[in-house]
């Protein structure tokens, strides 16, 4: 099996300026042989002439595209995707904007459909910023390509940072806070929102308008269709005021991909960032043929 490694990763940020926590995150992700990472919080990457983007390219073997301020970035081996066009307009309401392109996966035929890659941090403070960030993700899961005489649907891959929680119920998944949990009382507003019967609700309305839109959580897929519950292992540890270990990062796919997703793995970070990196591999030789076949396989 050809697999295709897809890292998601918020380096907290970005290594505070540290050469060599910066070294020490790219051995780790190297260690992963990613073939596209979606990063978070990329802060002063740009700095400099953009350096520390070329240090990361040049460390990990990939090519960087550095989002705006620097927010989140995406790269990508050029052997495997193939860039034919940025994404610049995320739309107006973004505070940290994603970075999204479309790609030819290499290995596919020449005339299989592309794919779209974004990466994505969501609102930290405000719940209803966040659910607005999370529509406008959804316009890149109602993109067409035009295949000969056929407009297909093009299918995506969002990786990131969503700031608020899954919707419980899946076998396995760590269990969402209330806001008893959360000592720190900025926070628990920041992951919350006044509901119908004007109490606070945890915040699950990103992962409910992503879902709703036609995209899956690979990690909820890969524990559902395989059994590994540890796909759905905590992304972000216990804190004694942010509350109990929970997902706050998951890769999104548009549901025609779904049958290329083999597994989702949760890579401990060693202290290196308050985030854990997720690690989700894909059949290359599936994603070809699905791609061949406009998600039809």
């Amino acid at each position: 099996m050809q697999e295709v490694n897809m890292v998601c990763c918020n380096f907290e940020n970005n290594g505070f300026g540290d050469p060599q926590r910066r070294a020490k995150m790219y051995e780790l992700l190297s260690s992963l042989q990613p073939h596209a990472v979606f990063r978070q919080e990329m802060w002063d990457a740009a700095d400099d002439g953009s350096s520390i983007a070329y240090e990361m390219e040049q460390a990990l073997g990939l090519r960087c595209w550095l989002g705006t301020g620097s927010c989140t970035a995406l790269l990508a081996d050029p052997k495997v995707f193939q860039p034919l066009k940025e994404w610049p307009y995320a739309g107006p309401m973004w505070v940290q904007p994603p970075t999204a392109l479309t790609f030819r996966y290499v290995p596919a035929a020449p005339t299989a459909v592309p794919l779209l890659l974004v990466s994505y941090h969501l609102n930290y403070a405000s719940p209803e910023l966040r659910a607005i960030e999370a529509e406008w993700l959804t316009t890149w899961n109602d993109q067409k390509w035009r295949a000969g005489d056929a407009v297909v649907p093009l299918p995506a891959v969002f990786g990131g940072d969503n700031n608020s929680y899954p919707i419980p119920g899946a076998e396995g998944e760590p269990r969402i806070p209330g806001l008893a949990d959360i000592a720190d009382r900025p926070h628990r507003v920041h992951r919350s929102y006044i509901g119908a019967e004007g109490t606070r609700v945890m915040d699950t309305r990103p992962d409910d308008i992503l879902r709703g839109a036609g995209l899956e959580d690979v990690a909820r897929h890969t524990a559902a269709t395989t059994g590994a519950r540890s796909a759905l292992g905590p992304t972000v540890g216990a804190s004694p005021t942010h509350g109990p270990a929970v997902r706050i990062d998951r890769v999104y796919v548009s549901r025609p991909l779904l049958p290329a997703v083999v597994s989702t793995e949760v890579v401990e970070t060693a202290g290196l960032s308050d985030h854990h990196v997720l690690l989700v591999k894909l059949d290359g030789e599936v994603l070809s043929e699905l791609l061949s076949t406009g998600g039809r396989a």
